[in-house]
């Protein structure tokens, strides 16, 4: 891992950028996007931009394994990588891909790298903005090499955070809606890559996850916790991207996701 340059990621990432996602960014034709499993966006840019990371994050390590959304797409089995003695890239091309095909401009390129069930390293990079937010593990989250600490908030009334209400069962869905009453603001940026560098900032406090995928999730979960963020799930165990996590709170500390799973429970 020691021979893994941040410039050489940064490379990669605003090449692809350049090269790839942006040059189709509200230039995308009918033949440009698609759906995937009956109901999921993808575009041209997100297979093209997979394919090159890919190429190029295999040269640095030539003996890792890789896992893409779009791959996987293809062929679920490649989950089973994450079990192997070797370093495993995983990539998201483009978080946000609804937002970047419909023209607005929060959509990311999330990359991390692991081994086993050890996530030793991450990057986020904004395309439009040319900003890399990246964390090491027991070492730090940066954005543009310039380290961060978040701002924790713990009076749950005062918080602006996210709940992701489409996977959950019907009839908790309809609990959560009235649950959000509680914060003090809940949207969502529809880029899962945004929220997590926001709550590692400490512009947001939370979100309430599900649906995990380990390419949404593994590049921002390092990235907050190594900012001094959280993360737990309803049992109050910390994400674990080898197992099936059905769902999952974020936030600024421990102390206020404890508080929130404690509110939670009065409404299910």
């Amino acid at each position: 891992m020691d021979n893994i340059k941040q410039e050489d990621i940064e490379d990669i990432c605003f090449n692809v950028s350049q090269n790839i996602i942006l040059p189709k960014f509200k230039n995308l034709s009918d033949n440009d996007i698609n759906y995937k499993n009956g109901s999921d966006l993808v575009t041209a840019a997100d297979i093209e931009a997979e394919k090159e990371l890919k190429k190029n994050l295999l040269k640095i390590l030539p003996t890792s394994n890789f896992i893409g959304e779009e791959e996987y797409s293809r062929n679920e089995n490649i989950l089973n990588f994450y079990n192997e003695d070797a370093y495993c890239w995983t990539v998201d091309p483009i978080d946000g891909t609804t937002n970047f095909a419909n023209g607005r401009d929060k959509f990311a390129i999330m990359i991390a790298l692991t081994f086993k069930e050890k996530i030793l390293r991450s990057w986020i990079y904004k395309p439009l903005d040319k900003i890399m937010c990246s964390a090491i593990v027991n070492e730090g989250a940066y954005i543009n090499n310039n380290k961060i600490i978040t701002k924790e908030a713990n009076i749950i009334e005062e918080t602006i955070g996210s709940i992701s209400t489409k996977y959950w069962e019907p009839g908790f869905k309809d609990k959560l809606k009235i649950f959000k009453n509680i914060f003090k603001e809940v949207n969502s940026y529809r880029c899962i890559g945004f929220e997590y560098i926001d709550i590692g900032i400490g512009i947001r406090n939370f979100a309430i996850l599900s649906k995990l995928s380990p390419w949404d999730h593994i590049p921002g979960i390092l990235f907050v916790r190594e900012a001094g963020g959280a993360d737990i799930d309803f049992d109050k165990n910390k994400y674990d991207f080898t197992k099936k996590n059905k769902n999952l709170i974020v936030s600024n500390s421990e102390d206020l996701n404890l508080k929130i799973l404690e509110k939670l429970g009065e409404y299910s």
